[in-house]
């Protein structure tokens, strides 16, 4: 188990280094310069030409990529040019608010995927099965940004249950979450039924059922548990998902987190901002993937790690 985690936090630091590259070259090619906007349009070209000083903006794009990637070795996330505050200041102050999202997200796509799955796979070719499957569907074509404004405007304006924006209570979380959680919902559900199809088919669960075993027992206990692999491997990339689905979410819910950070760096072409709040998301990324790959040999202990 510990080589399987030295090897795969070893295997991090190539793709956290193509993530910097590709978003530092992304930044570059977005038009406007941060000195421009930063100093205002009345500035003086002296002016201007100080403030790039100052930020290190006058030297070749190379040098400016290899000193990022020195600092971001030492820490040293950058200054966000819009604050004037360190960015991992920035980033630990919103960063709570985002994962707080994305659990209870997780928590929707998980007992709604779960569930919609277990009734499909048992009830096969059913009216539940084809009524639930058509849900999933249109869960999974539905746009976050489109089901958020839906909701707002049902559960918000018209009946007034939930509050139409902000953070910091539970029933600022409901809708939210249902709206991250609802796409990866449907996606956990298609697979979750799969999955259990395929292992309900298997020699041991007729056996069990010949040996009269309770259904329940044989669902949850013995068919549920070996179909769980790849549907917790969809799980781990739906958390992925929701991180950058954030975006979208904070913006329509008026929410001061991450994505929205996200959002407004750049707008203002705060590529320090930017960069720091994309390296941090991909780090929990990474770390979540490793951690659904050290789920599966609790669900199955002939899967060896090492």
């Amino acid at each position: 188990m510990f080589v399987f985690i030295a090897r795969r936090i070893f295997q991090m630091i190539p793709v956290l280094l193509g993530v910097t590259l590709v978003v530092f070259l992304i930044m570059q090619m977005v038009p406007g310069d941060p000195a421009v906007l930063l100093a205002g349009e009345s500035a003086s070209d002296e002016q201007v030409q100080q403030i790039r000083s100052q930020l290190g903006l006058d030297e070749p794009v190379v040098t400016q990529y290899f000193t990022y990637v020195k600092n971001v070795a030492q820490g040293d996330l950058g200054t966000s040019i819009r604050t004037n505050r360190p960015v991992i200041d920035e980033i630990l102050t919103r960063l709570p608010i985002t994962i707080e999202l994305a659990f209870w997200s997780i928590l929707v796509t998980i007992v709604l995927g779960l569930l919609a799955g277990i009734i499909s796979a048992t009830k096969q070719y059913s009216f539940s099965d084809i009524s639930l499957m058509v849900v999933a569907l249109l869960g999974v074509s539905l746009p976050n940004f489109w089901l958020g404004l839906m909701l707002i405007l049902y559960f918000s304006v018209k009946i007034q249950i939930f509050p139409v924006s902000g953070w910091g209570t539970f029933m600022h979380v409901i809708l939210p979450a249902l709206t991250l959680g609802t796409g990866g919902a449907a996606i956990v559900a298609r697979m979750t039924r799969s999955s259990m199809l395929e292992v309900i088919r298997q020699d041991y669960i007729r056996t069990a059922k010949a040996k009269g075993v309770k259904e329940r027992i044989i669902v949850y206990k013995h068919a549920l548990k070996n179909a769980l692999i790849p549907v917790i491997t969809v799980v781990g990339l739906q958390f992925g998902a929701l991180l950058g689905g954030t975006v979208l979410t904070e913006t329509v819910f008026a929410i001061n987190g991450i994505g929205r950070l996200i959002i407004d760096a750049i707008r203002m072409r705060d590529m320090p901002v930017v960069q720091g709040t994309i390296l941090v998301v991909s780090i929990i990324f990474v770390l979540v993937n490793m951690i659904v790959d050290i789920s599966y040999r609790f669900l199955n202990k002939r899967i060896d790690l090492n």
